[in-house]
């Protein structure tokens, strides 16, 4: 620890930006920072503490090989060890987050636990708000999803390396005309992934699969795959692509400590987003469908659906591509609107001067001194 509070003020005086990892319990890393004053502008959390009986969270004072023997030998005392390490963990966050620090939650179950170890992590009263966000409602929230930007994936089944490189190229190509006509409002979104999609060969190992994920929305998402079967109707690839995306997406998961944190209008406990999302993209020609539970914040705390659509060139494709993609991605944008989230209000109505056939009821809003003044 030392060693790295030398590195983490080396790097600072010198401006320069580098990741530094430490293998350790981060509890113990975060009571030295609080004990050496040591300045923290931004912090989370990504254990994974969704996954404790499989060890995604370790106590403090044991070795992971120590831990996993407690576990299986006295499962209620590796609990009490566990609740007694968040409370020192959500302890050291707290004297950090007084110095200035400003925290997130990943969505991991971080907050959720903590409130069940009897930690000092409510605002107000137990059991009520958090005091710290998830990501998803500062971050991913109302920067990406109520945009409708979200993690696009697509699959070369030819398993050759040139294809990957070729669907890259299209990808930036159409990113590129959608800039030159984007309102301003997505315009950064946009950069961001075509300086990813530019570099992603250069930065990220292929292992196993010859795929690639991208950040875009629906417009993107239906006019890329659309590029990807066309290339495969002239044979510029050598084989079919499948298409995808992550659960944690605009549309796919209910998940009120993440993915649905930033709704605000009493639904985020609701999973009917999610089964919309499945039963509409198998309505609507998806290959495979799934419907799942619990991916990346715990059993109960999450209902998922998926999909897998498969592109080989045909006009078949294209006529699925479009009607799946846009549901895939609009019925959440649906949902946010009606959650009265400024950005996924703007979209939709943008949307729908593009798509007339497209009708989604938008929120009336209250005036608040309206409201305000029947009280």
């Amino acid at each position: 620890l030392d060693e790295l509070l030398r590195a983490i003020e080396h790097y600072r005086q010198k401006r320069e930006g580098v990741a530094l990892i430490y293998h350790g319990n981060v509890v113990d890393l975060w009571e030295k920072l609080v004990a050496e004053n040591v300045q923290v502008e931004l912090g989370s959390d990504q254990t994974s503490l969704h996954n404790i009986d499989d060890l995604g969270y370790c106590p403090a004072g044991y070795t992971f090989e120590e831990a996993r023997e407690l576990l299986a030998r006295d499962h209620a005392k590796f609990m009490e060890e566990v609740y007694a390490t968040l409370r020192r963990h959500v302890a050291a966050i707290n004297a950090m987050a007084q110095r200035g620090m400003y925290f997130w939650d990943y969505g991991n179950a971080f907050l959720l636990e903590a409130g069940h170890a009897g930690a000092d992590i409510w605002a107000d009263e137990p059991g009520g708000r958090f005091r710290y966000p998830s990501y998803v409602e500062d971050i991913m929230g109302p920067m990406c999803f109520d945009y409708g930007f979200g993690p696009f994936r697509w699959v070369c089944c030819s398993g050759r390396m040139e294809d990957l490189e070729r669907t890259d190229a299209i990808a930036a190509r159409v990113i590129e005309e959608l800039l030159a006509e984007a309102p301003d409002e997505i315009k950064p979104q946009l950069r961001d992934n075509l300086h990813w999609i530019r570099n992603a060969h250069k930065n990220i190992p292929v292992v196993g699969s010859l795929a690639r994920i991208l950040y875009t929305d629906a417009e993107g998402r239906i006019r890329i795959a659309r590029a990807f079967n066309d290339a495969i109707a002239r044979g510029e690839l050598h084989g079919p692509i499948v298409l995808g995306r992550d659960h944690h997406d605009v549309s796919g998961t209910d998940s009120p400590f993440r993915e649905t944190a930033n709704i605000y209008d009493g639904s985020r406990y609701t999973a009917d987003m999610a089964v919309h999302n499945f039963v509409g993209d198998a309505f609507r020609g998806a290959t495979w469908v799934s419907l799942h539970n619990g991916g990346g914040v715990g059993w109960g705390e999450a209902i998922n659906g998926g999909f897998g659509m498969v592109l080989d060139g045909t006009p078949e494709a294209d006529r699925r591509l479009e009607q799946m993609l846009f549901w895939d991605v609009n019925n959440g944008i649906a949902r946010r609107s009606w959650a009265r989230n400024p950005h996924a209000m703007s979209t939709a109505r943008r949307t729908m001067q593009r798509h007339p056939e497209l009708r989604i009821t938008m929120p009336n809003l209250v005036d608040d001194e309206l409201l305000d003044g029947l009280f």
